[in-house]
């Protein structure tokens, strides 16, 4: 097994340069934008993700009091690219008044100790344990690796975690072998691995790296 983490480890790390700009771009946008980001990227692909962003930004509704301000069927109209846009719109407006409600701003909140943070914001609509941590990860450098379907995915096909191990053992699973500053870079680094390489349906397990460590390869 622990050749088979230090070789994960390593393919990661030639995803590094890959998946720079992503992070470069993260670093850029405000927690809250990083925020709504997230929860609109929930079962539609990253590309759509952008195009809602830029929906938002052009209608000037990527502030709290903004989105509080319109018809929810404004908000629905930017997002409708994202798909599920009615229910990301309620999530969104929900979450402005509650982040509103509560009076502190949003990088002030994940700037308390870690766990704290986490269970503060898994208080808010439509954040789980994954949105949580992107968070915590890409504004606060945290050392924390968000665990996604394609993270998932690769972690059980691999043997790391057992089939049916929720995201807390995944999370921890991972982060028990990734230095503390690497694991930014490495959860986007196996999100592009899962979408090239590990693929949900056909995975390229040819040309995979690691296939001869794999006991789930299917050639």
């Amino acid at each position: 097994m622990e050749a088979l983490k230090n070789r994960l480890l390593k393919v990661a790390r030639t995803y590094y340069r890959t998946v720079e700009e992503v992070l470069r771009n993260f670093n850029k946008v405000s927690s809250f934008e990083l925020l709504v980001s997230t929860i609109i990227s929930q079962n539609t692909s990253w590309r759509n993700v952008e195009k809602a962003i830029a929906n938002l930004k052009s209608r000037g509704l990527l502030s709290i009091e903004r989105i509080l301000g319109v018809d929810v069927k404004e908000l629905e109209e930017a997002l409708r690219v994202a798909g599920l846009y009615k229910v990301k719109a309620l999530r969104i407006r929900e979450l402005a008044g509650r982040l509103k409600a509560w009076g502190s701003s949003l990088d002030e909140l994940i700037s308390l100790n870690m766990d704290e943070a986490r269970a503060k914001l898994m208080e808010l609509p439509a954040v789980g344990y994954k949105t949580a941590d992107v968070l915590l990860a890409f504004k606060a450098s945290a050392p924390v690796i968000p665990v996604d379907t394609h993270i998932e995915r690769i972690a059980k096909r691999l043997g790391i975690v057992k089939r049916g191990s929720r995201y807390e053992e995944v999370r921890q699973a991972l982060e028990g072998f990734v230095p503390h500053d690497e694991r930014g870079l490495f959860h986007l680094a196996l999100i592009e691995f899962g979408r090239k390489i590990c693929k949900s349906r056909r995975p390229a397990c040819s040309v995979c790296p690691l296939r001869g460590l794999c006991p789930s390869r299917t050639s």
